[in-house]
């Protein structure tokens, strides 16, 4: 379905200052607490149960146990420290021990060699900055016999502008979050970022972004906000999706509503990147004519290169 974005404008000033724009955006905003649902509670026959996590930073290989079980997890990004290549592989080999039948995953700012675009343009910085050299980049990828650190992803469906269809529940992705610190995804605010959440289909049932929309999961310990105006705009008067799922602010973990829209901050790490913050499950309900039998048929993980 085409998507209507003539609806969404930029509004420089609130784009720009976001501690401001919440201000005068908060008092006619919905923001309740939405209590999670018990990851142990048997999974209604027809619903799809969603485990949705975020920031895991490699830190949840070592205990599988972390990571509840259900029909399809939803990764938000950062699933890595860096990006290196030998951190998306370790990621990747995690993912292909978990029961989930499907996997979705979005990269985030830290996931740095998954942005082809950086990885071309600013070479030197990820090296001179986060020390990904020739040897953790190039060599890693050639000795693995692939061209991409995104081709190590072979245990997952790999979202980046793109959707997936979940037993006719619309699952759309994308990693990008305003710029920060000069990492993977950055993206200017106001109409340069506006112009990807306006890729985003009208009839997404479940988006999942790396960052948080505005006022929503998004404040930062030192009372700053992170989140894009942008994409509340996007998600609250086009899409209106079930539900948005995002990362990014460890800070901000855990869910509220508007009253049409579940938000979901659902960053695993705390500050300290401790992979204590839960598993946040949601259960979907099947639409008519389709089934979870349809699960199967979403993907079928290819054998990893060695």
């Amino acid at each position: 379905m085409a998507s209507d974005n003539s609806q969404i404008t930029v509004q420089p000033k609130l784009s720009h200052n976001t501690v401001y724009a919440w201000s005068k955006l908060s008092v006619k905003q919905k923001v309740e607490c939405v209590p999670p649902l018990d990851p142990t509670s048997p999974v209604p026959a027809d619903c799809v149960r969603f485990v949705c996590i975020s920031d895991t930073h490699n830190k949840v290989e070592c205990d599988p146990g972390l990571v509840p079980p259900g029909d399809v997890l939803l990764h938000a990004g950062d699933f890595t420290m860096t990006g290196t290549p030998a951190q998306i592989d370790k990621f990747n080999h995690f993912l292909g021990t978990l029961p989930h039948k499907v996997k979705v995953v979005v990269a985030g700012n830290h996931d740095m060699t998954l942005d082809e675009n950086k990885v071309r343009n600013s070479r030197d910085e990820l090296c001179d900055n986060f020390n990904i050299t020739d040897t953790k980049y190039e060599k890693y990828i050639q000795d693995h016999s692939v061209s991409s650190s995104k081709e190590l992803l072979t245990n997952c469906v790999y979202l980046e502008d793109s959707s997936v269809d979940i037993c006719g529940i619309k699952v759309y992705g994308a990693p990008w979050v305003p710029e920060f610190c000069f990492m993977g995804f950055n993206i200017a605010r106001g109409q340069p970022i506006l112009d990807k959440w306006n890729l985003i289909p009208s009839d997404t049932d479940i988006v999942i972004t790396h960052g948080p929309p505005l006022g929503r999961g998004d404040l930062c310990l030192t009372n700053d906000r992170a989140g894009c105006l942008e994409l509340l705009n996007t998600i609250q008067q086009r899409v209106k999706p079930k539900y948005h799922v995002y990362g990014h602010i460890h800070e901000g973990y855990g869910l509220t509503t508007d009253g049409i829209t579940t938000f979901i901050n659902a960053s695993m790490c705390t500050l300290r990147y401790r992979p204590t913050n839960p598993a946040i499950v949601i259960d979907v309900p099947v639409p008519e004519g389709h089934s979870k039998e349809e699960l199967s048929a979403v993907f079928t993980p290819t054998s990893h290169r060695t």
